[in-house]
């Protein structure tokens, strides 16, 4: 029993190194680099029988593709579980009580460090990391360059089901992480708030609302897939006059890629954002609601 002690004693150091390391792992650039998490941390932090459902890990992808191979120990949750298919707006999200329910499946507690990752740079697995927080969930993170990544590192894939117990989870939902269709027209002529749309050039071209400003979300990202160092990614949001003493809301199309910018932002600290889920699928079909065309 006295080596058994030992044993988990050591494996929780190791576990408590991991997580330190990953959280300062990129701390000379990013005001929260606890929200990403890099392929050999979290190899370091799920290896082994020590993790004990400290980290769960979410592999944001479709079914067919989860079980084709997935990082080891991965819980699957498919990218559109969330959202409401009964909604006449693409990407709406289901009740409260559904959300909190797909949660809890999921096996998430209050001490969960919850690791999001997918195939698509993160596109898929922002959204999930929004909606934790605005959820009240605060130990989240992102697999910085997602599933490429971690099979760069020469990590392997499991095919194997991957069995956990349900939990409750308790939702404490945080307004100021999210914005409404009033929100953003309350906000016009305001000048500590700005609104970006984060959809490509082409498509805001051919309607905006008329004071958004057009941050493509794909600037978010390096070469290889993960996020550009903070001070790249600060430059491509203050080139628009985003900087972090002002309120940002950030819309795109359907609420996917409007997350993944919300994720830079929280990165470099900025401490007012929030996502327009709705996004350009509800105002561009609103009828009663301003709009710019370029084209």
């Amino acid at each position: 029993m006295f080596t058994l002690l030992k044993r988990k004693l050591y494996f929780g150091a190791l576990l408590g190194a991991a997580l330190a390391t990953s959280a300062c792992a990129n701390a000379g650039d990013y005001a929260n680099p606890e929200l990403l998490v890099n392929a050999k941390d979290l190899a370091l932090m799920t290896g082994g029988d020590h993790n004990e459902g400290k980290v769960v890990v979410i592999d944001v992808r479709s079914e067919a593709k989860y079980a084709a191979g997935h990082i080891p120990g991965a819980r699957h949750l498919d990218p559109n579980e969330v959202v409401d298919s009964s909604s006449p707006i693409e990407g709406a999200l289901k009740s409260e009580a559904e959300i909190t329910q797909i949660l809890s499946a999921l096996g998430i507690t209050a001490d969960s460090r919850v690791v999001y990752y997918d195939d698509k740079a993160g596109f898929h697995a922002a959204r999930m990391f929004w909606l934790s927080e605005h959820y009240g969930h605060r130990k989240v993170a992102l697999l910085n360059g997602g599933l490429k990544a971690w099979t760069a590192a020469g990590y392997e894939l499991s095919r194997d089901g991957v069995a956990h117990h349900p939990a409750r989870f308790a939702p404490a939902i945080t307004p100021r992480r999210h914005a409404s269709a009033d929100y953003i027209l309350q906000s016009r002529g305001d000048s500590n708030t700005v609104v970006i749309d984060v959809r490509p050039t082409k498509l805001y071209a051919e309607g905006h609302i008329p004071w958004a400003k057009n941050l493509p979300w794909k600037g978010n990202l390096d070469e290889d897939g993960t996020f550009k160092p903070a001070a790249d990614l600060a430059d491509h949001f203050a080139a628009q006059g985003v900087i972090d003493t002002r309120n940002v809301v950030i819309h795109c199309q359907t609420g996917l890629a409007s997350s993944h910018s919300y994720v830079a932002l929280r990165l470099l600290g900025y401490p007012q954002v929030r996502v327009y889920h709705r996004s350009w699928a509800e105002w561009g079909s609103a009828g009663d609601l301003p709009v710019d065309k370029d084209v």
